[in-house]
């Protein structure tokens, strides 16, 4: 599936990104306003500075997998760094979670209220991110339409790109839609429509209910009655996948309980042999610095929890490969 619509991405800037790339690909997990592991990172790399952005002598281009805003102490400067490559054709950056809540959050509901509520929990996720930007609230609604622009996936060829989950089905029910057309983005942000169940396929990743009113209290201190669910190789378990089997990030919850096949049924199951990087799992710091899965790797590994900030230099390989993640601690 190729990013092709104005809600995907500007064709143009898809186009003069493709163009440039001499070199290979550097993917970048989540950076949660930590700029300065960012440049360390860009430096390991081996890009250099040009103006506000980086880059690569020998024609390597980046690709930010979302979530820029939030958490950090410098997501102005993170920001910066990223639009000014994007700007430059030297990188591209996809929307991640964290981008579209802001948005959802500053933009006013039809009926009233807010499109992301204001809630306690949803101010404190938001809160340093207001707060680095609240003198200087014309330059955030700068930053507010960018984000509209992003593009939520990228299919370049031999390798694929998506904040958290690969799902075709959810990808083609948002692909002609525009995150500037107030109803689209109203419909993305409102329960019960399939925008909004799409959307968090994409950027938040499938869930399943827990059996029989079983919770688990997150990295946030947040009970839940759902898991966030692994969507690849869903059919590989002869005797039945657990909960365990499927929780992500992996090791995260314990039930060997057997998932209900319908609601297994429903989850997308990623099968195809192109590589996939994602972000969004805050996978923990101790865990194997390595590709999920042949085919799917995931760039997050909780920078904005003390974590390390990661990447993947990719140079046309078919399968993923432990060699070519990149780490820069903190």
């Amino acid at each position: 599936m190729k990013a092709r619509s104005k809600f995907l991405c500007k064709d143009s800037d898809v186009s003069k990104f493709r163009n440039a790339r001499d070199g290979g690909l550097d993917f970048i997990g989540d950076i949660h306003g930590q700029c300065d592991v960012l440049v360390k990172l860009l430096g390991v790399l081996g890009y250099e500075s040009r103006g506000d952005g980086y880059r690569h002598p020998d024609g390597r281009q980046t690709v930010f997998l979302g979530d820029y805003i939030d958490r950090g102490p410098t997501i102005r400067e993170t920001l910066r760094v990223v639009r000014a490559m994007v700007d430059s054709g030297d990188a591209q950056a996809l929307m991640g979670n964290h981008e579209f809540n802001a948005v959802a959050f500053a933009t006013p509901r039809s009926g009233g209220g807010y499109l992301r509520r204001r809630s306690e929990k949803n101010r404190v996720q938001h809160e340093a991110t207001l707060d680095q930007f609240k003198d200087a609230m014309d330059e955030w609604d700068d930053w507010l339409d960018w984000f509209k622009t992003l593009p939520m996936w990228l299919d370049l060829g031999g390798i694929r790109a998506v904040h958290a989950c690969w799902d075709e089905s959810s990808m083609e029910l948002l692909a002609s839609g525009d995150l500037s057309e107030a109803d689209f983005l109203e419909s993305c942000a409102s329960e019960n429509t399939p925008e909004f169940a799409a959307l968090e396929s994409v950027l938040k990743g499938p869930e399943l209910p827990l059996p029989d009113g079983l919770v688990y209290i997150d990295k946030q201190g947040i009970k839940r009655s759902r898991i966030r669910s692994r969507w690849w190789g869903l059919s590989d378990g002869d005797g039945g996948l657990t909960f365990s089997d499927v929780a992500m990030p992996p090791g995260s919850f314990s039930c060997d309980r057997q998932v209900p096949e319908d609601d297994l049924a429903e989850l997308p199951n990623y099968t195809d042999a192109t590589p996939v990087l994602v972000g969004h799992y805050w996978l923990p710091v101790t865990s194997d610095r390595k590709p999920l899965a042949p085919n799917v790797g995931c760039l997050d590994f909780s920078v904005g929890q003390g974590g390390p900030l990661a990447a993947y230099r990719w140079d046309g390989e078919a399968e993923l490969s432990d060699e070519r993640m990149v780490m820069i601690e903190r």
